[in-house]
């Protein structure tokens, strides 16, 4: 199954590349946001993500309403959340 997880970009790390760190679940990984930055993408602002790339930038409210639906889909979530603890770049 592929999910699309919320995730909150943290900071640019680069910018040339668009490359983000963000925070997903308190883990936090370098993401590509490509797809997004001609939406106006910056620290703080929310994107749902999806293999490494945030696909559409979402804001606050649906970035939690979001987890709260993956949290009911049981273990197919925390599988996922469980591979992106393993794979955190901090």
């Amino acid at each position: 199954m592929c999910l699309g997880i919320p995730g909150q970009i943290l900071e640019i790390v680069d910018d040339p590349n668009s490359i983000a760190k963000v925070v997903v679940s308190g883990v936090k990984r370098h993401i590509s946001i490509a797809l997004v930055r001609p939406e106006g993408i910056a620290p703080g602002d929310w994107v749902l993500i999806h293999v490494g790339f945030a696909m559409s930038k979402i804001n606050e409210n649906e970035a939690h309403e979001t987890m709260k639906a993956l949290y009911t889909m049981g273990n197919i979530f925390s599988d996922e959340l469980q591979m992106l603890q393993e794979s955190q770049i901090e």
